[in-house]
């Protein structure tokens, strides 16, 4: 039976060729071109072996289901046989007597009424619904990975940028510094406070290329492409609004929407059907059973009186019979049966009633850590407008005496601090905007194409 559940193949790998200057002339035009989210995270859907794993488990339970369903359906099986003996009998007559026989037939069974059977069956259907929301549920997770390695490069590479620009400032503000002492319009203490502040960004320049090759590394790992280069937010960015404003909504979406609810909820229902099954050890079981055969037989011997010539006789053979299995006594193992099953059907509701809880907690806090990143993303805007007119009332100062070079210097810390959190900021809230969508259950395909929509062009 084919399976109910889509397959994609991964990526065939590609043979390793030798170095050449085409070769990596293709690979820098090909980092060159931003990739979307949706288009990694395809790659990363064929790609990625946890996804894969789950897909593979989920496409296992429908063959499991069939199986079960057999039960229910005829059994035939073929038989054949063949045997020869021989029986010396030295004191009565004959003395010796020799004996072959061949036979082939087949042999039917039909199970008419067995409840045991019906609950299995019923079990391994829910089997099915279980492996596709754990799927769901796998699905849900790799586009989280997906948008946080994504993001992650993104924030990464703002970070460096920042460094960067704010060196090239330093530098701009220490080679100011020189100049003035050489005329003796400042000390040295300006151009060493400067210094110090370039030697420092330069170290953080080196420790943020090196996060960022590690952010690449990592998303490169998810995606199973290297050289992978995210397109940015758009400018202006434009975060998408926290819909339904009310925390209450999101929670019931979640208890209803939630695929970690859904399989406890199935685990119940199986647990359920255990019960059942379990109380099937008290009912009786019909079947019905028949047989063709063919046999031949042979048969010789030798007397005191000699030898007498053989025998032999062919005919078929038919039944049909009508099985009836009632169980009277089993020594208490149908009844502990049964209070074992009820136990565990107990903890399949408390395991449900636990997690239901703790996903309420979890999309509240959710809900909450959104909330304040978006108000924390207008207090770093208002934070990076004043930090640019602070720098340029203090460098003002600073060219008519009235500041002096550490004044700049603090004053430019603080605009490409507040660019760099600002940028970060904006990030953190698309992702847990998924994060929370994830929690409640309702993150899906749709929701990488709207994060696509707020990238660059």
């Amino acid at each position: 039976m084919p399976s109910l559940l889509p397959r994609f193949q991964p990526r065939p790998l590609l043979r390793r060729a030798r170095p050449s200057l085409l070769a990596l002339a293709l690979a820098v035009a090909g980092s060159a071109q931003a990739q979307s989210l949706s288009e990694l995270y395809d790659a990363a859907r064929a790609y990625d072996a946890t996804y894969q794993s789950a897909r593979s488990q989920a496409d296992s339970t429908v063959f499991r289901a069939e199986q079960s369903r057999a039960l229910n359906r005829p059994q035939v099986n073929a038989t054949g046989t063949w045997s020869e003996s021989r029986s010396d009998t030295p004191y009565t007559s004959p003395i010796s007597t020799r004996s072959s026989a061949q036979s082939v037939g087949v042999t039917a069974q039909q199970a008419l009424f067995n409840r045991g059977n019906d609950k299995t069956i019923a079990q391994s259907e829910r089997g099915i619904e279980l492996a596709r929301s754990q799927l769901l549920a796998a699905e849900q997770d790799l586009i989280v990975r997906v948008v946080q390695a994504y993001f992650d490069v993104l924030s990464a590479s703002d970070a460096l940028g920042t460094v960067r620009t704010s060196k090239k400032a330093i530098a701009e503000q220490l080679a100011s510094a020189k100049r003035n002492f050489e005329v003796g319009t400042a000390t040295i203490t300006d151009t060493r406070e400067a210094q110090a502040r370039y030697d420092l960004a330069t170290a953080q320049e080196l420790a943020a290329d090196n996060d960022l090759a590690v952010k690449r590394l990592a998303l490169a790992s998810v995606v199973g492409r290297p050289g992978v280069e995210p397109k940015p937010l758009a400018v202006p960015v434009v975060l998408p609004p926290l819909l339904p404003a009310d925390i209450e909504d999101w929670v019931a979406q979640a208890d209803g929407a939630s695929p970690v609810l859904a399989q406890l909820r199935l685990a119940r229902e199986v647990a359920r059907l255990e019960t059942e099954k379990a109380r099937t050890g008290h009912l009786p079981t019909v079947g019905v059973s028949a047989s063709l055969s063919d046999a031949h037989t042979k048969i010789s011997g030798e007397t005191r009186a000699g030898a007498f010539g053989p025998s032999s006789g062919t005919g078929p053979a038919r039944s049909l019979a009508l099985q009836v299995n009632v169980p009277l006594f089993s020594g208490y193992s149908v009844q502990n049966r049964i209070k074992e099953t009820l136990a565990l059907e107990d903890k399949a509701q408390t395991d449900l009633e636990a997690a239901r809880r703790n996903t309420a907690q979890a999309t509240r806090s959710a809900f909450f850590t959104v909330r304040s990143l978006r108000g924390q993303v207008l207090a770093l805007e208002a934070a990076e407008s004043s930090s640019k007119l602070a720098l340029e009332a203090t460098e003002l100062g600073y060219k008519v005496g009235v500041r002096v070079n550490l004044d700049v210097l603090n004053a430019q810390t603080q605009l490409y601090q507040a660019q760099r959190d600002l940028a970060k900021a904006r990030y953190d809230v698309v992702f847990n905007g998924l994060k929370l969508r994830q929690v409640s259950g309702l993150l899906q395909l749709q929701d990488v194409t709207a994060v696509d929509s707020l990238l660059a062009r």
